[in-house]
């Protein structure tokens, strides 16, 4: 069988895309900054460090592997990280990638994706396409809208708001569309394209197109707490973000995720991939969902909390 390095292999899309190479027989490697993290595996999976700033130790993590999976990002600006950073680190590992004769790559990007766009994380993330093609390495691009499931965390989070707010804010009208796919969706679809020979992109998207307003509306109807959403200036809907990070001691929002969302950048027009319908999971998951905060600070504080803590 081949060999399968997945970056964050106990992570949420990573561990996904793991649990199905094991069950293919797969020899599978992760690069990771959480060797600690809680994880179903057990000694499966054999663990690196992933150290960016040696690129011979990336080299030979990557020593005789047939097949990458890169799910490495972040999704803000931070003290300790941010997207430039992201950047150069994922261009190093596409690299020790070549070094190292891996036969192809699957990489995540967004949807949407401009070298123009005044958003970072969408420049970022095209960069990154850029670059990955100039390796020459045979590759397939997925570009996610928003990923959801057990372990996720705008859905969750919104649910976590809709639990304990008398009314949800949206940004505008709210009328700005998402096109949410579910993690093991996105993790099937990663690995049925390790196995193609051809340079692709698509779109990685689920059955369903919802706006904002009725992505609320739809996971309130499921917990059982249907609130009345009120439009909100995109200044006052981030200033109630900040004031939720604060609370939670994380970054509920960013102002660029916003823009993001205001301006339809997780909206396409392509065919769905994905067959898993946000409104039967919210309805199957309802006591759940959005029981607990999914903290992104916190699970990069803390390398040994479980994704499934929320």
């Amino acid at each position: 069988m081949a060999v399968h390095v997945v970056t964050g292999a106990f992570g949420f899309s990573g561990r996904a895309i793991t649990a199905r190479l094991l069950d293919r027989g797969h020899t599978v490697r992760t690069l990771t900054n959480s060797p600690d993290r809680p994880h179903p595996f057990g000694d499966r999976v054999q663990v690196y460090p992933m150290i960016f700033t040696d690129p011979d130790a990336l080299a030979r993590a990557l020593n005789g592997a047939d097949l990458l999976y890169n799910t490495y990002w972040v999704r803000f600006n931070h003290r300790r990280f941010g997207h430039a950073s992201a950047v150069e680190n994922t261009i190093r590992l596409f690299e020790a990638a070549r070094r190292s004769g891996v036969q192809r790559v699957v990489h995540t990007s967004i949807t949407n994706p401009s070298i123009d766009s005044p958003l970072e994380y969408f420049r970022g993330k095209a960069e990154l396409e850029q670059a990955l093609a100039a390796t020459g390495l045979s590759h397939s691009i997925l570009r996610p809208a928003v990923l959801f499931g057990q372990g996720g965390i705008l859905v969750n989070n919104i649910a976590w708001a809709l639990r304990r707010l008398p009314v949800f804010g949206v940004f505008g009208d709210g009328n700005y569309r998402l096109q949410p796919i579910h993690v093991d969706d996105f993790a099937d679809l990663a690995v049925e394209h390790a196995e193609r020979s051809d340079d692709v992109v698509i779109d990685a998207i689920g059955p369903e197109t919802f706006t904002f307003r009725s992505l609320v509306e739809t996971i309130g109807r499921a917990i059982g707490r249907p609130r009345r959403i009120i439009s909100v200036s995109p200044r006052i809907g981030f200033m109630v973000a900040s004031l939720i990070g604060r609370m939670t001691n994380d970054v509920f929002l960013t102002r660029e995720e916003i823009d993001g969302l205001m301006q339809n950048l997780l909206w396409t027009t392509s065919r769905p991939t994905g067959e898993v319908r946000l409104t039967d999971w919210a309805t199957d998951n309802a006591q759940r969902l959005g029981s607990r905060y999914a903290s992104e600070l916190g699970r990069r504080r803390d390398r040994t909390c479980s994704y499934d803590a929320n």
